[in-house]
């Protein structure tokens, strides 16, 4: 069961994956030609940590032993869906998504990374990009939240 707010906002972790060179992973939407991060919802009884780790694997075919934990948001993120994609029949409405951002390193070998975890993949390719680019390609109703979270992670990798 997915998890939406009084006000509408569905609970969501979003996940930042560096490399040592300091470029983030970027994924590409199956059978599209829109790239975004890897993310997704928080289901009931989940905390954000344990959702992480589900998507992680489930999106990218990362377990918990092939990254390391280097980084998270202080608080929700969140953006608003432009109204032509509100679900108006859906209860609980969900006007958009509030997120908790993980940034994380991949500590094993790039051939870890595979999209076949789930009868449903999301994703159908990757790259590594610099660091700041996916505020610049992300759809534009997410832009926002990418540039916070990235803003606030970015002392992270400086750190590491």
């Amino acid at each position: 069961m997915i998890v939406i707010d009084a006000q509408g906002f569905r609970a969501n972790v979003g996940i930042i994956l560096s490399n040592p060179r300091g470029e983030v992973f970027w994924a590409k939407r199956i059978g599209q030609q829109s790239w975004q991060f890897p993310q997704g919802g928080i289901r009931e009884g989940e905390d954000a940590r344990d959702a992480l780790f589900r998507e992680l694997e489930e999106e990218v075919g990362l377990r918990p032993e092939h990254v390391r934990m280097i980084g998270a948001t202080r608080r929700w993120l969140r953006y608003r869906l432009p109204k032509r994609y509100v679900r108006r029949n859906r209860r609980p409405l969900c006007i958009g998504q509030k997120q908790k951002w993980f940034m994380l390193e991949l500590i094993a070998p790039e051939s870890c990374v595979r999209f076949d975890a789930t009868e449903k993949p999301e994703f159908d390719g990757w790259r590594w990009v610099d660091y700041w680019h996916p505020v610049d390609e992300v759809v534009f109703f997410k832009r926002q939240v990418y540039r916070l979270a990235l803003d606030e992670l970015s002392d992270c990798l400086k750190t590491q």
